[in-house]
């Protein structure tokens, strides 16, 4: 039996997917890229994804340090089940890089993306009927997560130094250092009393003199 139209057109016969492309920077990645993605993924029912992922020199530019390198944040993003292909993509989209990578889409939030003098980066793909709408997931971003690292600022450094971290690793004083240390020391001290009273009454003094020594 011969196929309709309707089935060998692309997207809709497995072989002949649509290709679209979809770009970000992907920093810390979290669930709300994958739905993105997956988003991207079901738009038709055969879907060939590329994933284009900002340079560091480019996010710097524009947004600010990124926590994860390129090639950090380009491995989660090909471990997603919903990608086929990741490439390094230009801060800015043109319909000639959709064109070289062979895209018939690009997908977005429908947004407006204000950039210098353009109302809208996404505008000429819109215009040209090769935008996809994509929707954000509310409650989660690489700005909340940094968000929640910073609110626990000092439980974090804590925990880090608890687990062997310098101050050059976390980027602190060495008086920040010596104030943390010790209230960990104190913390152990505290938690041996309330553990075994006994035996804490025999704890040797001499150990904590050691230990203010070295901080």
């Amino acid at each position: 039996m011969s196929r309709t139209a309707e089935e060998t057109r692309e997207g809709y016969d497995p072989k002949n997917p649509v290709r679209i492309y979809t770009d970000g920077i992907f920093d810390c990645f979290h669930y709300g890229h994958a739905r993105v993605l997956e988003q991207c993924k079901k738009f038709f029912p055969y879907v060939y994804l590329v994933v284009g992922v900002c340079r560091d020199e480019d996010t710097k530019e524009e947004k600010g340090h990124t926590i994860m390198s390129i090639k950090e944040r380009m491995e989660c993003v090909k471990h997603c089940k919903w990608v086929d292909e990741v490439v390094v993509g230009p801060w800015i989209c043109s319909l000639e890089f959709l064109d070289s990578i062979n895209c018939k889409y690009i997908a977005h939030d429908p947004e407006p993306y204000p950039y210098n003098d353009v109302d809208d980066l996404y505008g000429v793909f819109k215009k040209n009927h090769r935008f996809l709408a994509t929707k954000r997931t509310e409650g989660i971003s690489t700005s909340d997560i940094i968000y929640r690292v910073l609110k626990h600022y000092d439980e974090y450094i804590e925990r880090s130094i608890k687990k062997g971290a310098k101050k050059e690793d976390i980027n602190i004083s060495l008086e920040k250092y010596r104030e943390v240390k010790i209230k960990l020391f104190w913390k152990n001290v505290e938690k041996r009393r309330n553990y075994n009273p006994l035996k804490f009454y025999f704890f040797r003094w001499k150990e904590i003199y050691k230990f203010l020594e070295k901080v």
